[in-house]
């Protein structure tokens, strides 16, 4: 199934002060969350970040609410999958009901924890899911791995920000298309 911007929800999952500098990759996982914030933007697809305990992990990075600017929504969260939090899944839920969007697109932060139970979650709710691998990080790379292998056993796609970009995007030639294929070049 490919993403479409018209049925799609993005949700960015704890990118926050204190757990982004021992990810690895720390600068791509901004980078790509950033083009991803652009994309959603400009295509007019709802975006959630959420922030897991804030006052012991800290605030979002700066740099992520400045991609989004005003257009995400941002929710604090006590449990590991966005999910099963009743603010977020409930926020999602009714998106996804209101305006048909049952594609969730997941990137953020930790791969193995946060990210991972919300994907499995949302495959359960009956969500599309799709998890973004290149703005998704943990500790360690063997964490990320089975990670990633675990959700792709579930029926979770993995993909890439590009992918994104240009399923959502469908054809070139559109002012949409020039604004947004200039981020990866």
């Amino acid at each position: 199934m490919l993403m479409k911007a018209a049925t799609s929800q993005l949700v960015v999952i704890d990118v926050q002060e204190k757990l982004l500098p021992a990810m690895m990759n720390p600068d791509q996982v901004l980078a790509r969350i950033g083009i991803l914030a652009a994309a959603a933007r400009r295509l007019a697809v709802p975006s959630l970040i959420t922030e897991q305990y804030p006052r012991g992990l800290g605030k979002t990075c700066e740099a992520v609410l400045n991609a989004f600017g005003h257009d995400a929504t941002l929710l604090e969260k006590m449990t590991f999958s966005a999910a099963t939090e009743d603010v977020c899944g409930a926020h999602l839920a009714r998106i996804a009901h209101e305006q048909n969007r049952r594609q969730i697109i997941l990137c953020g932060i930790e791969s193995h924890v946060c990210v991972l139970q919300s994907a499995l979650d949302f495959i359960q709710d009956g969500y599309e899911v799709f998890v973004v691998t290149d703005a998704a990080s943990s500790r360690a790379a063997s964490s990320m791995d089975f990670a990633f292998r675990r959700m792709e056993r579930a029926g979770v796609s993995l993909v890439t920000t590009e992918m994104v970009l240009f399923e959502w995007l469908e054809r070139a030639g559109t002012d949409d298309f020039r604004a947004l294929s200039k981020m990866i070049r």
